[in-house]
């Protein structure tokens, strides 16, 4: 007798498919049309008599998507509507995973990420690290070089897998320091570490051995709006787009 043993809470694409009853497998669905990504940050300015800026952040930070799809057949579109139904509008939150950020930009360190003898590799917290913090140092004890299997690159999106299950955040990386190539004020990474830098800055404290995870990152979102409405043409055809916005 079949059975399954998670439910899909990740939105259907091509490379995460849904089955009838709602299980990680099934038959493909549609791809995205186009996507739009926004960062929010809201901060308070302002300027002293003599010019001086003076500027904090007064919320915390969240990514906006917005993605649109191609026209639809009924067969590509029920899995889709379906699954964002079944959340109750922006009741229950799931998970994006983004195109443009699937993958990892550097060739060699998808490569070496993908040649774990069968399991994902990921570069691991060095120590614990706390909120607000804006770069972390990450690596492996062994079987791991910056220099010849290659690094995380600016533009590149993570989440982290932490012992934290709460820590749910997607982040960017915006600078990263090697061995070879790091600023002199901070401690000089090891041949089998790597210092990345990232937006927004920590939500939440990570541990030493925790994942930062490059190869298809993840953000927790809900459905922006009570109201979720697709257009049916004369072709048969759905017409139909998605608003997000990430949430903890």
């Amino acid at each position: 007798m079949a059975s399954f043993t998670n439910f899909q809470n990740i939105l259907p694409d091509p490379n995460n498919t849904i089955g009838d009853a709602g299980q990680v497998a099934g038959s493909s669905s549609a791809g995205f049309a186009s996507v739009s990504l926004t960062s929010n940050q809201p901060t308070m300015r302002d300027k002293t008599n003599s010019g001086r800026l003076i500027a904090r952040r007064i919320n915390y930070h969240n990514w906006d998507a917005k993605i649109t799809y191609n026209p639809m057949t009924r067969e590509d579109f029920d899995p889709l509507y379906t699954f964002l139904l079944q959340r109750g509008g922006p009741i229950h939150p799931f998970f994006v995973s983004l195109p443009q950020y699937r993958t990892p930009k550097s060739a060699s360190f998808h490569t070496w990420i993908l040649n774990g003898g069968g399991t994902v590799r990921h570069l691991d917290v060095d120590a614990t690290t706390q909120p607000g913090t804006t770069s972390v140092l990450i690596g492996k004890s062994s079987g791991y070089t910056a220099s010849s299997n290659g690094t995380p690159l600016p533009g590149d999106m993570f989440h982290i897998a932490s012992s934290n299950s709460n820590h749910n955040k997607a982040y960017m990386v915006t600078r990263v320091e090697t061995n070879a190539d790091y600023h002199s004020a901070l401690t000089q990474p090891s041949t089998a570490q790597v210092r990345v830098h990232f937006t927004p800055p920590l939500s939440k404290r990570i541990f030493a051995g925790d994942d930062f995870v490059f190869l298809n990152p993840l953000m927790r979102v809900i459905m922006k709006g009570d109201v979720q409405e697709y257009s049916l043409n004369t072709d048969n055809l759905f017409k139909f787009s998605l608003n997000l916005e990430e949430v903890q």
